[in-house]
């Protein structure tokens, strides 16, 4: 059997000298300290003299990528941004992923990733960059974990590629440069299979331990989502560790113990104080982190049965808020421009991967790394495609690595098997595959660089022709081919990527790429971000989701410039003056001017919170402006029962809480939650006077009028 670029053992790391060394060589830390680096610059001596370059490049474009122009999203995701802002502050609000200093109610997600934002923020002082940096570092990190993982058994060429395929997906520039906790769990996944990858390749149990504590870090990160890549995990493990079949089913029990530990100390203590001793659990109707984890995000967001949210799912094969359901979702509307370039090719690579190895020991590294990512990618676009609850399209960051390890897999098999036509013909085919597939992602941004399409294509035929040839045309042959493939490949997503790090994002939904008619996100999230929305001040048209209907959404939903929006959900939306200050809403944060923050700071240090206002991203929207806990009533949805009248008028009956924040209101009973924020607002609105600053209602919770 030839000998391909997976079949290479893995080149040993950097020699140990031998006893006998000369003794007089340099010693102690200064010298260990040299050799270290000298090994960063150079790497194994047993590579090339061009691999390290090429990571370092690789590693650095990356950096680039994400770090360019940062600062422009601004708060990006406010609803996160406050929490690391309350977390900055205040050590409990930080433990709890409080929402709010004052620490009235958190997240409706574990705290893990706002974690290290909020020490950068510690460290740096409070800002965009402080906040971001963090997020963009973790992606960069996770290009090289995922180079590291190929680079067990296969040639540097080949995690060369599987690295910069995954820099240049544009769901991955986006959420890398974004501050949502997916850049987290993507990086604790991908750790969690190159240890798993690690763990076969010596058959020692440490290493599967520590893929156990990556999957529980990753569920304090994003909760059941992260266990998606438990199955393929475990099945490479289990197939293919050369330990005893007794020895390897205990090495997983030991990993299962460090997943439930890492993951489980959080929860048993929230679990465990007393709900008076701490904030709401956000996005729960009962209080509880299980509740949370098995309800809002856990199976909820598999069959749409999520009490509270802003409305329900679509079903498991038909159409609904999130839209339909199905094997082909991934590729449809705005979703296949963020991972999908690269997807057909990687489903067919998968087939060809397992051909490539078949003949390999029960033990090949080689075989489990490609079980590990095929595995990985399957089961989450399988768990993506059929949930019916709550879905986004840049969940399918998760899928990046995946199908980048894939890919590099895959191709690497054919090309070293280029000698026979078959292998050429399936080449040809998959880039020509690739390049209609692109074909058929760029027309659906028409306006957008419209002769991109026409030269992908053309590319792609004279590719395809090159790769037909029979490798016998010498070096430069083969690196013309090669080249030309890999452009006709990642030229189009590549743009794409490009596109997205040259434009703004902000907003709860954010998508990749140019704008699409229709779509629910977009650059600054046509859907609620700061740039774009249904109707706002600044829309980009297209329609509400299916069965949303006309909720008030603030100053970038639904509502008209300047107008009130009323929904189902028994909330309103409104914007404020055409100079002063905006009211958030359901998706987007609140526009702060000068004299409203000015008014909000008066007298701030008499209150526990210095404002209340309905919904997490409204509020949000007033505590990074003023630095001043601001309480987000009903939590992000504005469903959750956080305060309840009765307690929130107690806490205004011992001063603390000076405004109500009357605009951009959402809330009322979504989805069977509950309409603490209506009920709150009558309450106010009857026994209160209220006062304009800036086209913003506001109500003197200190000055009462009525009974």
């Amino acid at each position: 059997m030839s000998t391909s670029v997976l079949d290479r053992p893995a080149p040993a790391g950097p020699p140990t000298p031998p006893a006998s060394a000369d003794r007089t060589a340099p010693s102690g830390a200064g010298a260990r300290l040299r050799r270290a680096a000298r090994w960063i610059v150079r790497g194994r001596e047993s590579d090339a003299a061009w691999v390290r370059p090429a990571l370092l490049v690789l590693l650095v474009t990356a950096a680039v990528l994400y770090l360019w122009d940062l600062g422009a999203s601004g708060w990006a995701n406010s609803f996160y941004s406050a929490a690391v802002q309350a977390g900055s502050v205040n050590w409990e609000a930080f433990f709890y992923g409080s929402s709010d200093a004052g620490n009235s109610i958190t997240v409706d997600k574990p705290p893990m990733s706002l974690w290290i934002m909020a020490l950068s923020v510690r460290i740096f002082g409070l800002s965009s960059w402080s906040i971001l940096v963090p997020e963009a570092l973790m992606g960069v990190a996770t290009v090289l974990v995922l180079y590291l993982t190929l680079r067990r058994k296969a040639s540097p060429g080949i995690a060369i590629l599987g690295g910069a395929i995954l820099a240049l997906t544009p769901v991955a520039a986006l959420m890398f440069r974004f501050n949502n906790p997916d850049a987290l769990l993507v990086l604790l996944m991908s750790l969690a299979a190159y240890f798993t990858v690690r763990g076969i390749e010596s058959g020692r149990m440490r290493w599967i331990v520590w893929a156990g504590v990556t999957v529980g870090l990753g569920f304090l990160t994003k909760q059941l989502q992260a266990f998606l890549i438990v199955p393929p995990l475990t099945i490479a493990y289990l197939w293919a560790s050369p330990a005893r079949i007794a020895k390897r089913l205990l090495h997983l029990l030991a990993a299962l113990g460090a997943l439930v530990a890492a993951a489980g100390w959080w929860v048993a203590i929230v679990e465990l104080v007393p709900p008076s001793m701490r904030p709401w659990i956000g996005g729960s109707q009962t209080n509880s982190f299980l509740e949370l984890t098995f309800g809002y995000n856990g199976f909820g967001r598999l069959t749409g049965d999520e009490t509270g949210s802003v409305t329900g799912g679509g079903g498991a094969v038909g159409g609904g808020v999130w839209g339909s359901t199905g094997i082909l979702r991934l590729f449809e509307n705005e979703i296949g421009g963020q991972i999908t370039w690269l997807l057909p090719a990687a489903l067919v690579l998968v087939i060809v991967g397992y051909v490539a190895v078949r003949r390999l020991p029960r033990i090949s590294v080689q075989r489990a790394a490609l079980t590990v990512f095929a595995g990985w990618m399957l089961v989450t676009a399988v768990a993506f495609s059929f949930m019916a609850g709550i879905f986004h399209a840049y969940y399918t960051v998760a899928l990046a690595p995946a199908i980048a390890g894939v890919v590099a897999i895959g191709a690497g098999a054919l090309w070293a098997r280029r000698g026979h036509l078959a292998a050429r013909i399936v080449m040809a085919a998959l880039v020509l595959v690739t390049a209609g597939w692109a074909w058929v992602l760029l027309s659906e941004a028409s306006t957008w660089l419209p002769a991109l399409k026409v030269v992908v294509a053309i590319v792609a035929v004279v590719a395809a022709a090159l790769l037909l040839l029979p490798p016998r045309g010498g070096r430069a042959l083969s690196i013309a081919t090669a080249s030309a493939a890999l452009v006709a490949a990642l030229l189009a997503p590549t743009a794409y990527t490009l596109e997205t790090v040259s434009t703004a994002h902000s907003g709860s939904i954010v998508t990749a790429g140019p704008a699409l008619a229709g779509g629910m996100g977009g650059p600054g999230g046509r859907f609620g971000g700061a740039r774009g929305g249904f109707g706002g001040a600044q829309g980009r048209g297209g329609q509400p989701p299916q069965g949303l209907g006309q909720q008030g959404l603030g100053q970038q939903g639904l509502a008209p410039a300047g107008g009130t929006g009323t929904g189902t959900a028994g909330g309103t939306g409104t914007t404020g003056g055409p100079t002063g200050g905006m009211g958030g809403g359901l998706l987007s944060s609140s526009t702060v001017s000068s004299a409203l923050a000015t008014a909000l700071r008066t007298d701030s240090a008499r209150y526990t919170w210095a404002a209340a206002a309905i919904g997490s991203n409204n509020a949000a929207g007033y505590q990074l402006a003023t630095g001043l806990a601001v309480m987000p009533i009903g939590g992000f949805n504005g469903s959750d029962p956080s305060p309840t009248l009765a307690e929130f008028r107690a806490l205004v009956a011992k001063g603390e809480i000076h405004w109500f924040i009357a605009s951009g209101g959402v809330g009322g009973r979504a989805n069977g939650g509950a309409d603490v924020g209506s009920q709150i607002g009558s309450w106010v609105e009857q026994n209160f006077t209220a006062t304009t600053v800036d086209g913003v209602t506001l109500y003197d919770l200190t000055a009462r009028t009525g009974g």
